[in-house]
């Protein structure tokens, strides 16, 4: 096992936020989702329920590409619900990208009769609300997701997420030995999600799929929890 003596990160207060932003949100589906709060901080991440999220998108920049498709797969550090799993292709605002659908292999016939984001909003929302969402790199779905729902409705969508790229990286990049690794030129360790499910003995799934993909987090989360922490683990020492 990997041995790291972590900074103890600052909690974010975000049920406050939430608490804040349903009073004042305009629209009555984010009212709801904001409403539904999250688990509080010092919950136990065995206790959490949670739901993974990924997304396709035309391109990495969320001010400039769409979002094309959205997987969601809601578990628990001890069982992945695969029934209340969701999908759901939608037509982007900005057109595809030939390289971008040799990744997601979403073409123009695809989206041509896929409803627009705004159409499946509110079924998404419901299927994140009162979960604490996992993602593998929070600046795509996160910020995607957000910028996406403010250039529809004048107003943004945070949350509090687990990466589990960015936990990858405490133990794959930012202990002493990792830095002692980097330091004689040996490069970093990969924490893409393919190879970081590699090192736990996960499955190799074909990627670039927003359910397969939001499947393969879940499982990513369930076994770093289950190598590096204890259940009993407060999920504010994880979220961000």
């Amino acid at each position: 096992m990997t041995m790291l003596v972590p900074r103890r990160p600052q909690v974010p207060d975000w049920a406050a936020y939430l608490a804040k932003r349903a009073e004042h949100a305009q629209d009555p589906r984010l009212a709801r989702f904001f409403a539904a709060g999250t688990p509080s901080s010092d919950t136990p991440i065995s206790e959490a329920p949670m739901v993974a999220l990924d997304m396709e998108t035309t391109g990495l920049d969320s001010r400039n590409h769409a979002i094309v498709s959205i997987g969601v797969v809601p578990f628990t550090l001890g069982r992945i619900n695969l029934s209340q799993r969701r999908y759901w292709v939608v037509r982007p605002q900005r057109p595809l990208h030939a390289e971008s659908v040799t990744f997601h292999h979403i073409t123009h016939a695809d989206i041509e009769q896929a409803p627009e984001l705004g159409d499946v909003l509110d079924d998404v929302l419901a299927t994140l609300e009162g979960r604490l969402v996992v993602v593998h790199y929070r600046h795509i779905e996160r910020l995607f997701l957000d910028d996406s729902v403010k250039a529809r409705l004048g107003e943004g969508l945070m949350f509090p997420v687990i990466d589990t790229m960015a936990v990858e990286a405490r133990f794959q990049r930012q202990t002493w030995m990792a830095r002692f690794k980097r330091w004689v030129g040996r490069p970093p360790a990969s924490i893409r999600l393919f190879d970081s499910r590699a090192r736990y003995g996960l499955p190799a799934y074909q990627g670039h799929h927003a359910l397969t993909d939001a499947l393969a987090t879940a499982e990513l989360l369930q076994a770093q929890v289950a190598y590096h922490y204890e259940p009993d683990m407060p999920i504010g020492q994880l979220w961000t």
